[in-house]
């Protein structure tokens, strides 16, 4: 305990009703001291006279995210955002996941756990300020973790926030600002800081369960925390917390338009139904239009006949209709609703465990041990695999033979007997894009604090590896599938008589297993140096030292597997840092802070971060304060270690090249490639970031905060632009240097043309700069109406008054209220506002809590893209919808608590209150029609859950 005199707490006024609670709280629970995250403060000067000595008051000096000096006054120079166990329990929302993300100040780039699509499936990362996941540094008790094993996009490292223990939560952090001159690398947009507890005496249970009106998702919980031994009487204390959560999958099927199809031509939009010729898309029963071979034995050269039309293979099942009036596909064909064999929420199976053994060793040390091991098991569904494809090789144009290799007729072309191939499209129903996710991670951390002197000092060792096993099901052997198609061995007529090893030689499952690793030591000290004017001046510093490496193997690597590119990563570095920090309060008034950390990379180099802070009581009731700061981000192991990676965006050719080709099917829209190579020599990116606010605080139950932030980013990593590649290419000129394009095979009806590419290769560059700015507020107020009755209201609001990318050649985009960065992960977009607001009334024994979430509406343009309206009908060149808008979206959750006795409580929640509807959106591209970033209550529903909690 630190002991603080009556002019001290005057000085402090303006946050001490904050640090008592937290205190309070705190010692309430644990009975121990600070955690490693806030180790224990050297002892205070003695109090000055015998008046000021009999007003001392004892409070618990803590270390707030943002300072490693500990501190009565938890107002610091930076905006931190607290976020109590108690107030987690009281949103009704159980995972670190869910409640770092429902912050008002994550935005574009946050990746949710319900995009399956993406490279990162199954995670789920926060991104403030919407710089991206890569830029918000992750912290368990002060301490950096390892990174997830697959990166984002196949480029951003991030923390998995699904594998950190959220049952032994003490609070949660954000600091909302720069704090590269602290942590080093990757704090750009601010630090979210797991604070577990250090100890705990006694035993709880909870048990929920809960599930959607409207069917799916059904949510199993149950947690234990025990532990025993007084730190201070007995010497030692150890606790155990474990958890499972199960939540299970809700199938588009089980949901309304426009979630359950991709036929939006009631929302104005296009028929993008599966089985459409046109769409190279085919039916489990088939499509067949006759046709020719360009080139003799080979299958993929197929040429429709002139006057050739659909038709179907087999007669249309019980799963697909027959469609006969499509002007887009003449002839007939079978329509598919493939979304029916999708998820809007994949089977998430969660569980884990984390423990700490504290011992006191003598009066002034102390030492623990923690260690968690958590499992994230995600599996999800997909629809059947195409026979046609436009990468990595080419079969849009494939065809069954007339003839097979011993000259009979092909019995699964019906045009054989007339000696004409039959162009095919299909989707084969024994392979289904089905895949699974299991990740790993261990964590163990062996600590000591205390005090030599006057020096406070924390030591850690920290040990992380996450493993991650990907099985992937549903991606068609290229080599094989020429094979069944060329020889005729596989039946297309009637699937079922295919025997279990053909299926399986055509569809093999594809596994990987991925790894990232971290190891770090470190030190840190705090001292008092001198007195000042309105207190001591205090001074930390510390040295750390760290190993990363990751090692994800390519799921594809000989591109045997069609529909898949390329994707691999390793790399590995050690990276060593010190950092300075002074904070200096000159008077009762101001308070100066000062911080400064240089660090080593042994793979691109070294840097400095310097960052100052000023805070300025002018009155009791009203602070001012201020921010500068440089940061950096570290290139990922992707950026700059031995990797590739490959994504595929829709990509229409130039006029003048589709004239060449005849408007063929050739050069309508495909899936174009980007292969991006590391590079070896990419630099770090470069931030530089100010904040200023003001906090009023009339009365110890009302505060008020607003604060500026700006964020200015140079050196952006990104691919070299695949616009200038390709217009080199189309040009007939030299590629760039370091670039590449790689042909996909000739046209059929054009075999002299230039083909069109396949892929775009290209390295990774410190291109683009970025600047965002925006405002964060934040209102409390607390009023008792009775000696029983407490009500409590939190709102926090966060506007991004603008979000722009300048680009090499100086073009500036600005994205905020819009869709863009589209290329970022799930095309989430920028919202400009999102905020929430909780409302909670205490009565007796019961407690009921009501918050309401809202996030802004966006332009469905997407300027890194394209100008203009980027969701229009292919047809007829309308927006989609007509307002070229997604709308807003507001939830309402209401979670209550009854206590029966001490010891049982009953607790319940609705979320989605008023069942709202996500909005309409036709362009994110990590689910169906709407946005999950920031909108999946809005397709799960109204949700109801139930729960007990047990405290023996």
């Amino acid at each position: 305990m630190k002991t603080i005199s009556q002019k001290a707490l005057r000085r402090h006024g303006l946050a001490l009703s904050i640090a008592a609670a937290l205190a309070c709280g705190h010692a309430a629970a644990q009975q121990v001291p600070p955690s490693a995250a806030a180790p224990a403060p050297a002892p205070a000067p003695a109090p000055q006279d015998a008046a000021d000595a009999q007003k001392t008051t004892e409070l618990t000096a803590i270390t707030v995210t943002g300072s490693a000096l500990p501190r009565i006054d938890v107002e610091t120079p930076s905006p931190v955002q607290t976020i109590t166990a108690e107030q987690i329990q009281k949103s009704g929302l159980n995972t670190v996941s869910d409640v770092v993300r429902s912050i008002s100040a994550d935005n574009s780039g946050s990746i949710p756990a319900s995009f399956t699509a993406g490279f990162a499936a199954g995670s789920s990362g926060v991104a403030l300020r919407g710089l991206t996941v890569n830029s918000t540094l992750v912290l368990i008790d002060g301490r950096r973790a390892a990174s997830y094993p697959l990166a984002d996009d196949g480029q951003r490292s991030f923390v998995d926030l699904n594998t950190i223990p959220s049952n032994a939560i003490e609070r949660i952090e954000v600091l909302k600002d720069g704090a590269s001159s602290l942590y080093g690398a990757d704090a750009i947009a601010g630090v979210v800081n797991i604070i577990l507890r250090p100890g705990y005496q006694g035993t709880e249970f909870t048990a929920d369960v809960g599930t959607s009106q409207h069917g799916g998702g059904t949510t199993k919980r149950a947690t234990v925390l025990f532990g025993g031994g007084d730190l201070k009487k007995d010497g030692w204390n150890a606790y155990m917390s474990a958890e499972y959560q199960r939540d299970e999958r809700i199938m588009t099927r089980d949901r309304g338009y426009p979630y359950n199809t991709a036929d939006i031509r009631r929302s104005g939009g296009n028929n993008l139904i599966g089985g459409q010729p046109s769409q190279n898309s085919g039916s489990i029963y088939g499509t067949v239009t006759p046709g020719t071979l360009s080139r003799p034995g080979d299958v993929t050269s197929g040429v429709p006949d002139p006057d050739g039309v659909a038709q179907p293979l087999v007669p249309c099942g019980p799963a697909a209709s027959l469609v006969t009036d499509d002007p887009a596909n003449p002839g007939s064909y079978c329509a598919q609703n493939f979304a029916r064999y999708a998820a809007i929420q994949p089977t998430t199976d969660r569980r884990g465990l984390y423990g700490r053994f504290t011992i006191q060793v003598s009066d002034k040390t102390k030492a623990y041990i923690a260690a968690s091991y958590y499992q994230v098991k995600t599996t999800f569904p997909g629809a059947p695999a195409q026979i046609q494809a436009g990468t990595p090789r080419n079969t849009n144009s494939i065809a069954l033979p007339a003839t097979l290799p011993d000259g009979s007729l092909n019995p699964n072309n019906p045009f054989a007997a007339n000696g004409q191939a039959a162009l095919i499209n299909y989707g084969f129903p024994s392979a289904l894009a089905s895949g699974e996710n299991n990740n790993r991670n261990f964590r163990l951390v062996g600590g000591l604090t205390g005090q030599w002197g006057d020096w406070s000092y924390d030591t850690a060792l920290v040990l992380n590896h996450s493993s991650l096993e990907t099985r992937l099901n549903g991606f068609l052997n290229y080599d094989r599938l020429i094979d069944v198609v060329s020889n005729g061995t596989y039946n297309f007529l009637d699937p079922s008589a295919n025997s279990p090893q053909l299926l399986a030689s055509l569809s093999p499952q594809l596994r990987k297993t991925s790894t990232s690793d971290l190891q770090s030591i470190d030190f840190h000290v705090t001292r008092p140096l001198m007195d000042l004017g309105g207190g001591s001046l205090g001074l930390a510093t510390g040295i750390d030292v760290r190993h990363e490496e990751q090692d994800d193997p390519d799921l594809n690597p000989n591109l045997a597997a069609q529909g898949l590119g390329i994707a691999h990563v390793k790399g590995d570095r050690t990276v060593s840092g010190v950092y300075v920090e002074l904070d200096a309060p000159f008077l009762e008034s101001l308070e100066v802070d000062v911080s400064g950390r240089y660090d080593h990379y042994s793979d691109f180099g070294n840097n400095f971060s310097p960052k100052i802070g000023i805070k300025w009581k002018p009155i009791e009731e009203l602070a001012l304060r201020g921010t500068f700061s440089k940061g950096f981000r570290a290139p990922s192991f992707a950026e700059n270690g031995s990797s590739e990676a490959e994504g595929f965006a829709t990509y229409t050719p130039p006029a003048e090249f589709q004239e060449l080709h005849g408007n063929s099917g050739y050069v309508q829209p495909y899936g174009l490639g980007f292969l991006t190579r590391a590079n070896k020599n990419i630099k770090p990116e470069r931030s530089k970031s100010w904040t200023f606010g003001v906090l009023y605080q009339p009365t110890p139950d009302l505060s008020a905060s607003l604060d500026y932030y700006r964020i200015k980013k140079t050196g952006v990593i990104a691919q070299q632009s695949a616009s200038a590649v390709l217009d080199a290419y189309y040009a007939g000129l030299p590629l760039p240097e370091a670039s590449a394009i790689v042909q996909d095979v000739a046209d059929p009806a054009a075999p002299d043309a230039l083909p069109r590419p396949l892929v775009v290769a290209a390295p990774y560059v410190n291109q683009n700069a970025l600047e965002t700015k925006g405002l964060d507020l934040n209102l409390k107020a607390g009023f008792d109406f009775s000696e029983n009755v407490r009500f409590t209201s939190e709102l926090n609001l966060t506007k991004i008054i603008s979000w722009q990318l300048t680009l090499e050649d100086g073009t500036k985009l600005q994205f905020v209220g819009t869709h863009g960065p589209y290329g970022l992960s799930s095309g989430a977009g920028t919202p400009r506002y999102r905020g929430s607001w909780a409302n909670s009334i205490q009565f007796g024994r019961a407690t009921i809590t009501g918050t309401v979430y809202y996030t802004s509406g966006i332009k469905l343009t997407a300027p890194d893209i394209t100008s203009g309206c980027f969701s229009t009908n292919t047809d007829t060149g309308a927006n989609v919808p007509s307002n070229c808008r997604m709308a807003s979206f507001t939830d309402f959750d209401l979670t209550g608590r009854y206590d029966i006795n001490d010891k049982v409580a009953i607790t319940g929640s609705v979320m989605n209150v008023f069942d709202k509807k996500a909005p309409f959106d036709p362009l994110n591209y990590a689910a169906l029609n709407y946005n999950p970033t920031y909108a999946q209550n809005g397709v799960v529903g109204r949700f109801f859950t139930l729960g007990v909690r047990v405290k023996l």
